[in-house]
């Protein structure tokens, strides 16, 4: 199937969490297209959980695939996927999207994160009755800021305890890294087996640490590539740790979708406003 054009006609609002909310919200959006037509997206894999809630057309969403039609997703909750996100619309999508940090994304949504690990899961199955309130007073909401501040106090209230100290030590020591901490040495420092913290890292965050790692590694190399400064795709292997540019293409290969010169060409022709990239994690 040929791919469609990105969205060209939308709205796009965006604030940053209140200091109470720091570490545990990257930033809240609201999106609302205003043309009609077919359009397409293809999103890298994230380093986000996000929680999407529509009050408009449904999306037509899937993970390492196009979507098809029995794609559609109303508001749902995301967890981390090691791979990229096909996204198509008609023109009168609508909704806020909520992006958690994987640390935020435990302290709200508890041990359901290994339940939402390359998955997508309806708003009301992760978050019952509490959900379906939040989805109904969002959609009456005057406004996207009031719709910020409704989101803000609904988290507020949900968030519960944060994942073990030792889980946060090792994930920002990775973050730190850029992904190139090595797990067995993450392990000997929390005094635990290298079996152990993995097992931990996907109770708490939905993936394991080598995964993470990689993840982390190849979104170091897109906001390098992204501005220009590492002198090419062999600077930008050599710069974050891949064996080689070889090695980095196939890591794009599966976290893009496509090779990184491709992926660049497609960023090129694409609104900034719809491209992700999540900042530097140090403080997550």
């Amino acid at each position: 199937m040929a791919e469609s054009a990105a969205p060209f006609a939308f709205e796009f609002v965006q604030r940053g969490p209140s200091p109470q909310l720091a570490g545990t919200i990257i930033a809240m959006t609201g999106y609302r297209e205003t043309a009609g037509g077919r359009f397409a997206q293809r999103q890298t894999a994230p380093l986000i959980v996000p929680l999407i809630i529509s009050f408009g057309t449904p999306f037509l969403i899937a993970l390492g695939r196009e979507p098809e039609a029995s794609d559609r997703q109303l508001s749902f909750a995301a967890g981390l996927y090691p791979g990229p996100v096909y996204i198509e619309s008609d023109g009168g999508a609508a909704c806020v999207q909520v992006d958690f940090t994987p640390l935020g994304a435990y302290r709200v949504f508890g041990g359901a994160v290994t339940e939402l690990a390359g998955r997508m899961v309806a708003i009301d199955d992760v978050l019952g009755h509490d959900g379906h309130r939040l989805r109904e007073r969002l959609g009456a909401a005057p406004s996207w800021q009031r719709r910020f501040d409704l989101i803000e106090d609904f988290v507020l209230r949900r968030i519960g305890r944060p994942p073990s100290p030792e889980i946060v030590f090792a994930y920002r020591r990775l973050a730190r890294s850029g992904g190139a901490a090595r797990i067995t040495a993450l392990a000997g420092e929390i005094g635990w087996s290298r079996k152990h913290l993995v097992d931990r890292f996907r109770s708490e965050l939905g993936l394991p640490p080598k995964a993470l790692a990689r993840l982390m590694r190849f979104h170091r190399a897109s906001r390098l590539a992204q501005s220009g400064a590492a002198g090419g795709w062999a600077g930008i292997a050599a710069e974050t740790g891949y064996a080689d540019q070889a090695h980095l293409a196939r890591e794009f290969v599966e976290f893009a979708g496509e090779p990184p010169t491709a992926w660049a060409r497609r960023l090129a022709l694409t609104d900034s406003r719809l491209v992700r990239f999540e900042d530097e994690p140090a403080d997550w």
